[in-house]
C-alpha cells in the first residue's frame, strides 16, 4: 500500500488533469449545437472514465473499491463512466505473503504457526481491500481466512473525497449538493461496513438464520476464535464458479436462478436487509443446484416504510398504473417535483423492457431466455431516447443499493444462460 501522502498526490494529479480536460471541452464546444455538445460530453465521459479506472486500478484499498462500487451504480454515473470502471471488477494483484502474515498475527495476537496448522502462502482470491487464503486449524478443520490489507480503513474517507472531487469537476454528478451528500454518504457507509469484519461476522449469523430452511442455500460459518476486525476465518464451503455452472443442464440452472431470486427478494421484503454485492465471485454453485453465498460485508438495511414503498411501486408497475407509479417515483426521490409532463408512452416503454425478464404478461409469457437476452441493449437505446427528460430524474440514495443488486443479479442470470419463468416467484412477494 502506498503511503497516504503518495496516494493523495496521485489522486490530486488525476483530479487536476480531469479539470483541464473538462475546461477545454467546455470552451471548445461553447458555440456548438446541442447534438454536438452531447456527443462531445459523451467522448469526455469515456476519456474521464478510462483515466479514473487506470488511476484507481493502480491503487489497492478503498479507492479501488470506490471505483468498483461506482461501476455498479448505473443510475448515478453516466454509462460511459460506469463502463470504463467495470474493468476494476477483475481480481486485483495479490499482496506479498509477509504483509498478510504480519496482519494476521497483529489481529489474532499470536504467531500464525500457532493459530493455524497450515496456511497457504498464495491466496486463492485477491480483491481491492483484502485477500483470501485457505488454511487448516490445529483441530484439522479446513477453513478460509479473509485478511484485510493494512491501513485500508485509514485511507477510506480521503480516497472517497478525492474521487468525488474528480467526478464533480468532470461534470459527472448532475445533482444538487444535498443529493450528492446522500449518495456519497451511502457509499461511505457501505465502505465502512465492508471494512469491519466483526460486523460481517454478525451479518453472516443473521443471514444464515434467515435462510436456514433452504438447505440448498449455503452460508459459511464464522470461526470466532480466529476472527477479529481485520481477519475473518470461515468454514470452507466450496463450489464451482458461474462459468462452470453455465455448462450444466437448464433444469439445474433453473434451481440456481430461483435461489438467486429468492436470496435477494426474500431478504428485501421479509428480512428488511439485503446482501448488496451480487458480484459473480461472491457465489459458488454445485451440480445439485445449491448456491453458496460469500462476502456479507456490503449489507443495506431498510425501514418498513421504505420496503412498503418499494412494494407499492412494483405493484403499480405490474398493473401499469402510470399515474400512481409516477407518484411513487417522486416519493422515492427519483422523479423531480416539477410541472413538466412526461407522456405515459415513456413509462410504458420502460415497463416493456424491464418486466420481460420476470415473465410478466403481457410483456412476456412463459420462460425467458437470459442466455439470448437483449434487455441490456434495449435499456441503452432507451437511455438515449430519455435524454430529453434527463433533468426530470435524479439518482436516489434510497434505491441505489437495490438497483446495484437487481442489475448484478440480472447479469448473473445472463452469464448463467438460464431459461426460466419467474412469474410465480414474483407473486410470492407481490400480490397482483
Amino acid at each position: 500500500m502506498a503511503s497516504s501522502s503518495k496516494r493523495f498526490m496521485k489522486l490530486a494529479g488525476m483530479t487536476a488533469s480531469i479539470a483541464g480536460k473538462a475546461a477545454k471541452n467546455s470552451l471548445k464546444h461553447l458555440s456548438s449545437d446541442q447534438d454536438k455538445r452531447n456527443e462531445a460530453r459523451s467522448e469526455l465521459m469515456k476519456d474521464v472514465g478510462l483515466q479514473i479506472a487506470d488511476t484507481l486500478g493502480e491503487m489497492k484499498g478503498a479507492v479501488m473499491k470506490v471505483g468498483q462500487i461506482a461501476s455498479q451504480y448505473k443510475d448515478v454515473f453516466p454509462p460511459e463512466i460506469a463502463a470504463s470502471l467495470e474493468k476494476l471488477q477483475k481480481d486485483a494483484p495479490a499482496m506479498p505473503y509477509e504483509v498478510i502474515k504480519k496482519q494476521v498475527e497483529r489481529e489474532l495476537g499470536e504467531p500464525i504457526e500457532t493459530s493455524f496448522a497450515q496456511f497457504e502462502t498464495t491466496p486463492f482470491a485477491a480483491a481491492s481491500i483484502g485477500q483470501v487464503h485457505k488454511a487448516v486449524l490445529p483441530s484439522g478443520q479446513r477453513v478460509v481466512v479473509k485478511v484485510q490489507y493494512p491501513d485500508v480503513d485509514k485511507n477510506c474517507d480521503s480516497d472517497l473525497k478525492q474521487v468525488r472531487m474528480a467526478l464533480k469537476i468532470a461534470g459527472v454528478l448532475n445533482m444538487d449538493r444535498k443529493l450528492q451528500d446522500q449518495i456519497f454518504n451511502e457509499i461511505r457507509s457501505s465502505l465502512h461496513d465492508e471494512l469491519d469484519y466483526v460486523k460481517e461476522a454478525h451479518n453472516l449469523a443473521i443471514f444464515a438464520d434467515f435462510h436456514r430452511d433452504d438447505t440448498g442455500l449455503i452460508i459459511p460459518k464464522v470461526i470466532s476464535s480466529h476472527s477479529a476486525k481485520r481477519v475473518l476465518t470461515l468454514t470452507e464451503e466450496l463450489g464451482e464458479p458461474l462459468s462452470v455452472a453455465a455448462t450444466w443442464d437448464n433444469e439445474i440452472k433453473q434451481k440456481i436462478a430461483k435461489r438467486l431470486f429468492h436470496f435477494s427478494a426474500g431478504q428485501l421484503f421479509e428480512l428488511y436487509r439485503m446482501h448488496c454485492d451480487p458480484h459473480p465471485g461472491n457465489f459458488a454453485f454445485r451440480p445439485d443446484g445449491s448456491v453458496i453465498a460469500y462476502d456479507f460485508g456490503g449489507i443495506r438495511s431498510y425501514s418498513d416504510a421504505e420496503v412498503q414503498l418499494f412494494r407499492r411501486f412494483i405493484l403499480h408497475a405490474l398493473r401499469a398504473d402510470i399515474t400512481a407509479m409516477e407518484q411513487d417515483l417522486v416519493a422515492l426521490g427519483i422523479r423531480r417535483k416539477d410541472d413538466e409532463i412526461i407522456p405515459s408512452e415513456f413509462y410504458q416503454r420502460w415497463l416493456q423492457i424491464s418486466l420481460k425478464p420476470l415473465s410478466i404478461p403481457p410483456y412476456h409469457q412463459g420462460e425467458f431466455d437470459y442466455g439470448t437476452s437483449n434487455v441490456h441493449f434495449e435499456v441503452m437505446e432507451q437511455l438515449k431516447e430519455s435524454l430529453k427528460y434527463l433533468n426530470q430524474f435524479q439518482p436516489s440514495a434510497t434505491t441505489m443499493m437495490v438497483d446495484r443488486t437487481v442489475s448484478g443479479q440480472y447479469w448473473n442470470l445472463v452469464n448463467l444462460g438460464v431459461s426460466v419463468d419467474f412469474l410465480e416467484d414474483v407473486k410470492t412477494y407481490i400480490d397482483f
